[in-house]
């Protein structure tokens, strides 16, 4: 799966709203590519762009290296087999009269994949057991409001698994679960990751779980729309060159509260996020960035470079000084 230099703009009363700008992302099945970034800042459209749910308005989604929009019927109908999507609220995305039976088995006998009540059952069962819901028959003749969070969600990876996807692209798919359910399904995730072959593209507004699920993985910090970091996960972590991932780094929580009375405010000049509909010029995170620089910041819109091996980012000052080496 590949997005290639794609766009999505809305049309507002308030003018055209440019959601995602240029992005460019890819992710192979048996990887993982966290996408990160503040509420506003275009994952879920990119996500939707990647799922085929939302045409882009500039740009192509490859799949296979062929422009999903250029498929015909029957082989659309295969790449969105293909590519699974789990949703961030497990108490909307499961349809409230069905049983978890219905559920499962209902797309299995729609695509094919199994012929029979009693086949489609019996996988449904397995797939129960794949997402650690076992025994699977307490599970399968009930509702969803007779289920937790944490289980709603395994149902949802559950039917996610259905049609043997290449790529989950889960969508903030732990962040309405309790911290300590939310460990139980990432590791779950990481396990199907590993026994399946599938590829993720995991969407997250914080980057202490991108660190946990997507260590192995690459990382595409968003803001307002752009790209403004990749590299691998431990470098995006441990070595950020962008301010703005400085920046989500630093408002990471720490759970010493000693520490967190001793914690800098932080390097942000400013904490109100600029509005899409009015994007500042030049770079559009400079009027909250503490290395802003007049005259070079706020002149043109700066590009994805290289900035370390296998790093990349989009900034004026750190294109012309280089990265910073991180603080030991």
């Amino acid at each position: 799966m590949t997005l290639s230099g794609v766009s999505q703009v809305f049309d507002t009363k308030a003018g055209p709203i440019r959601a995602v700008d240029h992005a460019n992302l890819s992710v192979n099945p048996g990887e993982v590519l966290c996408l990160v970034g503040e509420s506003g800042s275009g994952k879920t459209t990119a996500a939707r762009m990647a799922a085929g749910l939302t045409r882009p308005s500039g740009g192509e989604v490859k799949y296979d290296g062929t422009d999903i929009w250029s498929l015909n019927k029957k082989d659309f109908s295969t790449f969105r087999r293909s590519v699974q999507y789990v949703h961030q609220d497990p108490y909307a995305s499961l349809n409230p009269t069905r049983t978890i039976q219905q559920t499962l088995t209902a797309p299995l006998l729609k695509h094919g994949v199994v012929k029979g009540a009693k086949a489609a059952a019996d996988r449904a069962a397995e797939l129960l057991t794949k997402v650690d819901l076992t025994p699977p028959e307490n599970y399968l003749p009930k509702y969803p409001h007779q289920l937790s969070g944490g289980q709603r969600q395994r149902v949802a990876v559950a039917r996610a698994l259905t049609l043997d996807p290449k790529l989950i692209i889960a969508d903030e798919s732990t962040s309405m679960l309790d911290v300590s359910i939310r460990i139980s399904v990432l590791a779950m995730l990481g396990r199907l990751r590993d026994e399946l072959g599938v590829g993720f593209l995991f969407i997250t507004h914080d980057l202490a779980i991108a660190k946990y699920f997507g260590w192995r993985g690459k990382t595409a910090v968003m803001y307002l729309g752009r790209i403004v970091e990749f590299g691998p996960t431990p470098k995006i972590i441990n070595a950020p060159t962008h301010p703005y991932t400085r920046a989500l780094i630093e408002a990471i929580p720490e759970p010493d509260p000693d520490l967190t009375r001793t914690k800098s405010a932080g390097s942000l000049r400013s904490l109100e996020i600029p509005s899409l509909a009015n994007l500042p010029s030049g770079c559009a995170f400079h009027p909250r960035c503490g290395r802003f620089e007049p005259g070079l910041c706020d002149g043109e819109v700066p590009e994805l470079v290289g900035v370390r091996a296998g790093q990349s980012a989009a900034c004026h000052v750190v294109a012309r000084d280089g990265a910073e080496e991180p603080e030991r």
